[in-house]
């Protein structure tokens, strides 16, 4: 089960560099102009997980694969992106094909790093994509609204979309439409403005740990718990580093985390996933299903057969895996359940699952 997150924001707010910095790559170009990048750059990352890493020793298994998401680095959008503006229209419909956004806010003073604007307002900034993003919503709305396209959607999709439109045009709160409907319904609208959103302040070294006075005013308006303070450049510059380097040079700086763990952090809850994990002697692996996820659904997430022809799961809470060291102990101990087709998969469950094809 992939997610796709967008990185958008402006040009040269370090979209590029924390696409770099997060896909420990340099597959994106940074340079210092507008619209350096037009293709999106796609860079699938690794989720690490500790608790894998104990499941791949206590079953001596021969592989340990982690699961990932999808970081998409889309070219800077500019004012009049919904028109065509800077290439525009191609960008937004890129953002189209994402399960979050990650905006990219520029909380950085810099003489040398061209600004599209001549002073730095990260409130300003986002205000202008999402604008964008609400009137190239409103232009796809009122096309599939029209009597030829109506009947193509259903009578709940043609509701969230009437819906949706009247509180854009109305300048309203967009949470309106989120609190009113299923997430799965909103997602099925592809409607850039309903998408998910962190928010990802790009400042100076020396602001890391605290923020500055963009970041503080940008906090006050959007809040703190889709908000994340990172220096891009800086992160870039530790994931070049070796492990034993990287610890070092985040105590220097007084960083706890770095930027990415932060990111699939706020981006789990954000988008409420779980992890669940298989782990034997070939491999131990780690999936990625919605929270509430019933075990079916979560077989179907490894093979479209399990799901179908799913009979049971065997189920062992990560804690007890670990405590029993494996499969067999917690068999012997009873510590292993078998968990019919209405069990809600938990994170951390370690499973087998059992099924005809």
């Amino acid at each position: 089960m992939g997610f796709k997150c967008g990185i958008v924001g402006l040009p040269n707010v370090g979209k590029s560099t924390l696409f770099n910095a997060l896909t420990n790559s340099s597959i994106a170009q940074a340079e210092n102009f507008p619209f350096c990048t037009i293709e999106p750059n796609v860079g699938n990352v690794p989720v690490q997980d500790d608790r894998l890493d104990k499941l791949y020793e206590i079953s001596k298994s021969k592989k340990k694969i982690y699961t990932s998401i999808s970081f998409i680095d889309i070219a800077g959008l500019v004012k009049g992106a919904s028109k065509g503006e800077g290439l525009g229209n191609k960008f937004l419909s890129h953002i189209r094909e994402v399960d979050a956004i990650i905006h990219m806010i520029r909380c950085f003073e810099s003489d040398d790093i061209q600004n599209v604007s001549k002073n730095v307002d990260p409130i300003r900034d986002l205000e202008i994509i999402e604008t964008e993003m609400k009137l190239a919503d409103i232009e796809s709305i009122e096309k599939r609204l029209e009597k030829r396209n109506k009947n193509k959607n259903s009578d709940l999709q043609n509701e969230i979309l009437k819906n949706t439109l009247e509180v854009i045009n109305n300048n309203k709160n967009l949470l309106e439409i989120l609190k009113k409907y299923d997430q799965k319904e909103i997602k099925i609208t592809g409607l850039l403005s309903l998408k998910p959103k962190l928010y990802v302040c790009n400042v100076e070294e020396e602001n890391i740990s605290k923020g500055n006075k963009h970041t503080k005013s940008f906090i006050s308006t959007y809040g703190e718990s889709n908000t994340i303070i990172i220096s891009a450049e800086i992160e870039n510059q530790i994931n070049k580093l070796k492990d034993d380097e990287k610890n070092s040079f985040m105590e220097l700086l007084k960083i706890k985390n770095t930027g990415l763990n932060s990111l699939i952090k706020k981006g789990y809850n954000l988008l409420e996933l779980e992890t669940f994990f298989t782990s034997g002697p070939e491999e131990s692996r780690a999936w990625t299903i919605q929270k509430n996820c019933v075990a079916p659904n979560a077989a179907g997430v490894i093979h479209s057969d399990f799901k179908k022809g799913f009979i049971r799961a065997e189920t062992i809470s990560f804690e007890d895996f670990v405590k029993f060291s494996g499969w067999q102990e917690c068999r012997n101990k009873g510590k292993m359940r078998l968990e019919g087709k209405d069990y809600i998969v938990k994170d951390g469950d370690i499973l087998n699952f059992r099924f005809n094809t």
